[in-house]
């Protein structure tokens, strides 16, 4: 199984993600104190689990799903990866791997994903 957090604010309106069941072990409302100047003060968090099988598909359509402005990103991991998607970019790369991680961060950092947000699992 795969896992992973999806920042409900983080959709475009009007996005849809379909055809891919996801099975939503967790829904949690909080208040940002780090967040960045286009993000919202109150997120909702959506803790979510698939199938191994469907992570590349899944990772594909978040990236057509998220806002392109705000910062925003979603990631989830396998067993043996980790996927980081923002708008229209997926970065995959096995689990601890530094280089993998440091391209991801790099790349938030330059859509406007605030510091103390690149704290996706390794």
């Amino acid at each position: 199984m795969l896992q992973g957090v999806l920042i409900a604010e983080s959709l475009q309106v009007g996005a849809q993600l379909t055809g891919i069941p996801l099975q939503i072990t967790k829904l949690t409302r909080i208040e940002m104190t780090n967040r960045g100047d286009d993000q919202p003060r109150h997120w909702t968090l959506l803790e979510f689990s698939a199938e191994e099988s469907a992570a590349q598909r899944l990772a594909d359509q978040l990236a057509s799903c998220l806002a392109s402005s705000g910062g925003w990103y979603t990631d989830f991991h396998t067993a043996d990866e980790t996927f980081v998607i923002f708008a229209d970019k997926v970065f995959r790369y096995p689990r601890g791997q530094a280089e993998g991680r440091s391209e991801a961060r790099h790349y938030g950092r330059s859509v406007g994903v605030p510091e103390p947000q690149l704290d996706w699992q390794v």
